[in-house]
Order: structure tokens, then C-alpha cells, then sequence
């Protein structure tokens, strides 16, 4: 079953000295073993440049710009990049309007907008909650995948 990344799976995955990242490398590298097709859409990749760059002392990675190139560009060659389309923005209103979504809580319908036009059933996550109003979509704590 094809996956999308949540943002903060890529980032928990990059950065070694936080308590998620081996449950985040782990479900990976385990979905990855089973032949599963694993995706990121340049959504992720926004909020992942934004943390990856912003100073740690306002909760981010403290890395530079030229880092962060270079990571996203690994990041690529490691997941399928699945483009925005036409077809996003729509599905995103839609979602937006139906869901009466608010707030910060519009990012996450971008991503499931993008899941819902690329044919993506899951997203891996460690904030399932936020994904739960998306009875489209089955949002997945990896904590669940390295205990299969």
C-alpha cells in the first residue's frame, strides 16, 4: 500500500539526537524492505526547509540553507515525489469546505489532498489525531509499523 511521509517523520528521521528518530528511521527502513512505495509532495518539503533552517532556540534544526538543499535533494532519491497539480488545489478546497477546516490545520488537508489525487491510502505520522476527520486516508503511528 502506497504511503506519503508526514513532515514530521522526515524530520524526526534527520535529526539523531531526538527520541523519535529510531522509531521514525525504523518504520522506514521497515516499509521501505517490504517493497512498499513510500512518497513525499513539495508540501512536505516546504515545512521540512522551514524547521530544517529556522534556529533552534524557536524550536528548529539550526541548519543552513545550503543544508537544507542538499538534504532535500537525499530526501528524493529516497521517496517518490509526487508533484503538485491543478487537481491538488481542488480537492484541497474541497476538503477545506467539507471538513470546515481551520488554522494551521490547512496544511494537513494540502497533504491529503495530494494523497487523494496520487491514489495514496496512508500516512505515516506521529500525529495520527490530526488525520482522524480524513475517513478517506488511514493515518499511521510508526510505533504500529515496527511492532508488526
Amino acid at each position: 500500500m502506497p504511503y506519503l511521509i508526514d513532515t514530521n517523520i522526515l524530520l524526526r528521521s534527520v535529526d539523531l539526537s531526538h527520541p523519535m528518530n529510531s522509531d521514525a528511521v525504523n518504520a522506514i527502513n521497515k516499509l521501505l524492505g517490504q517493497g512498499e512505495t513510500l512518497h513525499i509532495v513539495p508540501q512536505n518539503l516546504i515545512e521540512f526547509w522551514n524547521v530544517y533552517t529556522r534556529p533552534i532556540e524557536r524550536n528548529g534544526l539550526g541548519r543552513t540553507a545550503i543544508e537544507a538543499e542538499v538534504e532535500i535533494k537525499r530526501l528524493k532519491t529516497i521517496f517518490h515525489f509526487a508533484l503538485d497539480t491543478e487537481a491538488v488545489y481542488s480537492e484541497w478546497e474541497g476538503l477545506v469546505i467539507t471538513h470546515s477546516v481551520i488554522g494551521i490545520n490547512v496544511h494537513d488537508a494540502k497533504l491529503v489532498a495530494a494523497m487523494l489525487v496520487h491514489g495514496i491510502t496512508h500516512i505515516l505520522t506521529f500525529n495520527t489525531k490530526d488525520f482522524s476527520r480524513y475517513s478517506e486516508i488511514i493515518a499511521v503511528n510508526p510505533t504500529k509499523i515496527a511492532s508488526e
